[in-house]
């Protein structure tokens, strides 16, 4: 009998299986909608649009609608929506006491680098507009999203601007060259990301940028100044590294960063909440970490 690490690999398995190089961004995402929707968790889920930038508010029940986390989904820039993610947004809200945005940001290949940067950006400006300080406001996010949370901090941080109270980071994606030594020391662990992988859903989103630059790759960022940093990976990712190197280089800027690598666990494993104990307890440790970092702001509504 399989274990439930191996299932939830199989089911993984069996949806990027059917992807060819012909397989259409629209399929893709339509597989990881069925692979990863539905919310199994009493919570309330509302579409809204901040800065014409859709939203999508999830709040577990019970959850305080005065705190506040922004959550950037992950999905390699391609693939991925606040449909696929809800259920782990709720239970992080769960975890929290407090509320989700979801952020809708433009996707590859449609829109390139630094689109989904201009639009986080554009919904901490509407925050702001309407009352919310961001100082007391969260950034999670997982891959791409743990990504696009950097970069929005390092563009804020560019401006002058209020930063996040905290940012939470799951299997972050934060070297978009793929250089870590990783992508060897766990190629024949990961059973589902590869360096050749990787490296086309960067250049499918950069397009020709540099790859190196503090808002593609935030590894390459000056961290000094950020807020508090919790990064969860797994320890069977070819993207270990990126967490990895991260956690030391906030360190190095005197950053509280906190790094836990999960044995035998796989890429965004909090995402199986039904099927793995750790990713229940790595959701549990989140809401720890966001509770007494999160402040009182107001309600969110357009």
């Amino acid at each position: 009998m399989l274990s439930s690490i191996d299932q939830v690999i199989a089911r993984v398995q069996a949806t990027y299986s059917t992807w060819k190089r012909d397989t259409s961004p629209d399929q893709m995402r339509a597989d990881w909608e069925a692979l990863f929707g539905g919310v199994r968790i009493d919570a309330t889920i509302e579409e809204d649009r901040l800065a014409s930038v859709p939203v999508t508010r999830i709040a577990a029940k019970p959850s305080d609608p005065a705190r506040l986390f922004l959550y950037f989904h992950g999905g390699g820039y391609l693939v991925g929506s606040p449909r696929s993610h809800a259920d782990l947004i709720a239970r992080i809200s769960f975890a929290a006491g407090a509320t989700g945005l979801c952020v809708a940001y433009r996707r590859a290949p449609e829109h390139q680098f630094p689109a989904p940067i201009d639009d986080a950006l554009a919904v901490c400006e509407a925050l702001d507009r309407r009352g919310v300080d961001l100082r007391q406001v969260a950034f999670v996010g997982d891959s791409a999203g743990g990504n696009l949370a950097l970069a929005t901090v390092l563009a804020l941080k560019a401006r002058a601007s209020a930063l996040p109270a905290a940012v939470v980071l799951l299997s972050p994606w934060t070297d978009l060259e793929a250089l870590g030594e990783s992508y060897e020391t766990r190629k024949d662990k990961d059973p589902i990301h590869q360096r050749r992988m990787i490296l086309e859903m960067s250049g499918r989103y950069l397009a020709g940028a540099d790859p190196a630059q503090p808002l593609a790759s935030p590894l390459n960022g000056d961290l000094t100044g950020f807020p508090p940093v919790l990064i969860q990976v797994g320890d069977r990712e070819t993207v270990l590294s990126d967490a990895v190197n991260l956690n030391a280089a906030a360190l190095a800027a005197g950053v509280e960063s906190h790094l836990h690598v999960w044995d035998g666990m796989i890429h965004v494993f909090q995402q199986f909440s039904e099927e793995l104990p750790e990713a229940r307890a790595a959701i549990d440790e989140i809401g720890r970490f966001l509770k007494p970092r999160l402040g009182a702001t107001k309600e969110v509504r357009t």
